[in-house]
């Protein structure tokens, strides 16, 4: 319920009034008049030549062009009109909204106290507002907003109830019981500000209904009379046009005996000209077949001088590759010799290295058998046997029993000392 005294909702179910279904195909047929215009321009506009009669046709499309459009704008500024004003109305309301919201932890009284019109600012309403939607707006104001006073949980419960029963006496029962604070003398109150609310409101839509049929009679008498002016200048246009269509009529008629004419003079200028250009394609023609016989001796004369050239290289090539082979036979008898005698010196070289070779290895063979002799003679050396001398002490042993004192405590063992640095030593 809530949702819908929402002042958007309103504000939005206000627009779509603005704009039913009349208004909607109206704006419509309007835009499709502007492109139709606009359309028109464009293809006068292609491929043609800007003549006086063309001008004056672009000028009368783009004046009605500019007529609709001056229509629509006009239209659709009172419509936005409209929707301002309902815009100031939703803005009260959500202040009064506000107000409300901000009262209720205050406590709730026993008795209906309808409370005074919000503190808040409230801009006076437009003095050329009807004076049913005033009415609305100044008694929303005197009982409490659009709530009447009661909390807005309240008022959407009674509502609830009371369309269930359609308004009849016995939702009060009801309602009752679901407003357990509130008595049967306020709920009635409250339905008496409802009633009176829901007939200011109609009153109001009313009243906006025929704000809206009186301003779109005035728009179609307004178009109406600019149609008729529009109607009578076209006729004046009309007639002007088909003066100058009449002028311009003998202007065509004297430009083709014009053209006729150039174009004859031109024919007779275009057949010399092809005359003149056949005589000189003939001396042309001779002058190139001269030309070509000329060159043709003359190339004769070169591929002769070029063959005897070929011929004379010919010979002396063949005499150079004669010559260059006797001297390249040569050439292989002395590397032959040469070859020979540095295989012959090669050879007596690798005997003399492998003798040499071979003396080294001979007398490696001597030494190692000498070393082998002598390490021979002393390993197989005679040595005497003596078992006792495992019970022998040892010299060592011998040595530390002299220095044993006079108490024959038994031996003195060895006592380790750190080492003294040299350059300490006797200080």
């Amino acid at each position: 319920m809530w949702m819908r005294n929402r002042p958007d909702r309103k504000l939005h179910c206000f627009s779509g009034r603005l704009r039913g279904p009349g208004s909607m195909a109206k704006i419509k047929k309007q835009l499709e008049k502007i492109q139709n215009g606009v359309r028109k321009f464009q293809r006068l506009l292609i491929d043609v030549k800007p003549t006086p009669e063309l001008i004056e046709r672009l000028q009368v499309i783009m004046s009605e062009v500019e007529v609709a459009i001056s229509a629509l704008k006009e239209e659709q500024c009172t419509s936005f009109e409209g929707l301002l004003k309902e815009e100031r109305i939703c803005r009260q309301e959500i202040a009064a909204y506000g107000k409300k919201i901000e009262n209720w932890n205050l406590a709730v009284n026993s008795e209906f106290k309808p409370p005074a019109a919000p503190t808040v600012k409230i801009k006076t309403l437009d003095r050329d507002l009807p004076a049913e939607v005033r009415a609305v707006e100044s008694y929303l104001q005197k009982t409490g907003g659009t709530c009447g006073g009661w909390d807005q949980f309240d008022h959407q419960t009674f509502l609830r109830v009371w369309t269930k029963y359609s308004g009849q006496p016995a939702y009060r029962k009801e309602a009752k019981l679901y407003l357990p604070c509130k008595t049967l003398e306020e709920i009635q109150r409250h339905e008496e500000w409802h009633l009176e609310l829901t007939y200011l409101q109609d009153r109001k839509r009313e009243a906006i209904q025929r704000w809206k049929t009186s301003k779109e009679l005035e728009h179609q008498t307004k178009i109406q009379r600019q149609e008729e002016a529009e109607q009578a200048e076209r006729s004046k246009k009309e007639a002007r046009n088909q003066a100058q269509q009449l002028k311009a009529e003998e202007e065509k008629r004297v430009a083709a005996q014009q053209l006729e004419e150039w174009k004859e003079a031109k024919r007779r200028k275009e057949e010399q000209e092809a005359e003149q250009q056949l005589a000189e394609e003939k001396r042309k023609s001779k002058r190139e077949k001269e030309e070509r016989r000329r060159q043709l001796i003359v190339k004769l004369s070169v591929e002769e001088q070029l063959r005897l050239k070929r011929e004379e290289e010919e010979e002396w090539k063949r005499g150079r590759r004669e010559e260059e082979e006797r001297e390249m036979d040569e050439r292989r008898k002395r590397a032959a010799k040469g070859i020979k005698r540095l295989s012959e010196r090669d050879l007596h070289r690798v005997l003399a290295k492998l003798e040499g070779k071979q003396l080294k290895e001979k007398e490696e063979e001597e030494r190692q058998e000498r070393i082998s002799a002598k390490i021979k003679e002393k390993v197989d050396g005679h040595i005497s046997r003596d078992p006792s001398r495992l019970t022998r002490p040892t010299k060592g042993w011998e040595e530390r029993m002299k220095n044993v004192g006079p108490s024959g405590g038994g031996p003195v063992l060895q006592m380790f000392h750190r080492a003294v640095p040299s350059w300490r030593q006797g200080l």
